[in-house]
């Protein structure tokens, strides 16, 4: 019986990277998988030209992937913005430029959920400043979101690896949604669940799991902690976090983002015990 790979999406920023991007979904599909989820595809520009746009819509739509995740433009990632809506000045602006222009293809595409990374802290700009600000724009990103039908996720990373990036704790993404939904009045905004951070920003993730995997999330990400790869090169028991996620009640997309320990198309021999 082949792995059951129905309810996986891989992540076409951290896997099969050794491919060019329009080869990727081909590449997943092969692999088995039909859904694939993506980081913003072009990191210099906010607004990719149409040609570029459409070149993606039908590498997905030929190789008979679904796009099931998009981030919104997040600066410089990887790299050392982590996002780009609480960041002052010309960031902020191209994040605003982008809402409208990543909610429309993801309406072409049928793609539901919107992934938005809330930035560093930066020096000359207060943290207040940066708060307000973030609030501002991820209201415009839900409204964005709310257009097309989609869900908008708010993540929390780890201060590990993201020290400047202040949403580093599950309670604290939740409660950013919360407030989102609240100055918004559309409810569409949720959690994004990535159990890698999760662990390296030291909580315990199946509390994690228990606590926000029902109404509070949105979406699900995984990697083995420590060193992001697949599962079973760290310590996390992902098939029953996995599990526990089901008794949560979460019936979502859980998405691949690990890097492949070698190469991507081996990558999933970890799915073959799984139920």
């Amino acid at each position: 019986m082949p792995p059951p790979r129905h309810r996986f999406a891989v992540n076409l920023s951290m896997l099969f990277t050794e491919l060019p991007l329009l080869e990727r979904p081909a590449a997943a599909a092969a692999a088995g998988f039909r859904a694939v989820e993506l980081w913003w595809p072009w990191p210099a520009t906010p607004t990719p030209e149409a040609r570029e746009l459409d070149a993606l819509r039908g590498a997905l739509e030929d190789a008979g992937t679904q796009l099931v995740c998009l981030n919104f433009y997040a600066g410089r990632l990887p790299g050392p913005d982590r996002g780009a809506l609480s960041l002052p000045g010309a960031e902020s602006g191209r994040f605003r430029a982008n809402a409208a222009v990543a909610a429309d293809f993801a309406a072409s595409v049928g793609c539901t959920a919107l992934n938005a990374l809330y930035g560093n802290r930066v020096a000359g700009a207060g943290p207040g400043e940066q708060d307000a600000l973030a609030l501002e724009n991820l209201v415009l990103a839900a409204r964005a979101a709310g257009r097309v039908g989609a869900t908008l996720l708010i993540e929390a990373l780890n201060p590990v690896e993201s020290p400047a990036y202040p949403v580093t704790r599950s309670a604290r993404a939740v409660e950013l949604a919360d407030r989102v939904n609240e100055a918004s009045g559309l409810g569409n905004a949720r959690y994004l669940m990535d159990l890698y951070h999760a662990a390296m920003a030291g909580e315990d993730p199946a509390a994690v799991v228990s606590a926000y995997g029902g109404t509070h999330t949105g979406h699900v990400q995984l990697a083995d902690a420590p060193g992001r790869g697949e599962p079973g090169t760290g310590t996390l028991d992902v098939p029953a976090l996995l599990k526990r996620l089901e008794q949560a009640g979460y019936g979502g997309w859980v998405g691949l983002e690990y890097r492949p320990s070698g190469p991507s198309g081996g990558a999933f021999g970890w799915m073959e015990g799984l139920h």
